[in-house]
């Protein structure tokens, strides 16, 4: 049995999806009962990453966990794994983990997150994704009311990956052997700017969109309205300070999967109808 935390997310459904079509026994953890849509074969279960106790019921019988970073105790609900008997665990990190730099917030809880993994007594395997193709969805908005993206970061190039090939090498290491004490950085086939997202976006959709950068005084502006202050200052010390280079195409995912990542049109295809 593998419990899945985040499972109505972008990596969580996916990996939840991969693993009930194989028939592998998957528990489906949210937040609250009845979030997210499963797959036949997945058991719906609900726990809070940062109430560890809570999360007995759900581990109840697990050998396997795939976590999501970044919780105030990731010890806790470490510890709890390893008391209910999970041998391994699939730690999702990040990109930027790579540098150590504890002066970012973002980067911080990612290497937090990897030590508790490493020191928590399981077998254990670290997952660290690029940019996020779905992270096109934050576009919705502005495409639902005109045929311009404006968008921060406008010059920054990333090996977008399609969460689907964070999943299906997330559920390797949970399913077979030979993946303990790995760290596997994960990247898309090939590096893009948002404006060529938003082009390939546009053909796909059979619009004329455009992309319009926005300053950095925007972007931070708009940003902050939102995000708390350090993480707004993490994306400006990744996209404007240059501390973070995801455009490296990396030969991670068809290694271990033995097919070729998928593209961004391809992603752009498959998610065609939220767009219209």
């Amino acid at each position: 049995m593998i419990l899945v935390t985040g499972a109505a997310g972008n990596v969580g459904a996916e990996l939840v999806t991969a693993l009930a079509s194989a028939g592998v026994p998957v528990r489906a953890l949210t937040r609250s009962a009845g979030q997210g849509q499963f797959p036949p074969g997945a058991e719906a279960v609900a726990g809070d990453l940062n109430d560890p106790a809570s999360l007995r019921p759900a581990l109840d019988g697990a050998d396997g966990l795939f976590l999501l970073p970044g919780y105030a105790d990731m010890p806790g609900v470490l510890a709890e794994a390893r008391r209910a008997g999970v041998h391994r665990v699939v730690q999702l990190s990040g990109s930027s983990a790579a540098s150590m730099d504890m002066s970012n917030a973002i980067t911080a809880y990612m290497v937090k997150s990897e030590q508790a993994a490493r020191e928590s007594g399981l077998a254990w395997t670290i997952v660290r994704p690029v940019m996020f193709m779905t992270n096109t969805f934050q576009w919705l908005p502005q495409l639902r009311s005109g045929d311009v993206v404006r968008a921060p970061f406008g010059q920054v190039r990333a090996a977008v990956i399609d969460p689907a090939d964070i999943a299906a090498v997330a559920a390797l290491a949970l399913t077979t052997p030979g993946h303990e004490a790995r760290v596997y950085e994960l990247t898309g086939p090939q590096p893009l700017t948002p404006g060529e997202r938003v082009a390939i976006l546009g053909h796909t959709l059979g619009r004329d969109l455009q992309f319009e950068a926005q300053s950095d005084e925007e972007a931070r502006a708009e940003m902050t309205a939102t995000t708390p202050a350090q993480y707004v200052d993490a994306f400006f010390d990744f996209y404007v300070g240059g501390s973070l280079d995801e455009s490296k195409v990396l030969p991670t995912v068809p290694e271990l999967t033995g097919r070729p990542p998928g593209t961004f049109s391809q992603w752009a295809v498959a998610h065609a109808a939220a767009f219209h």
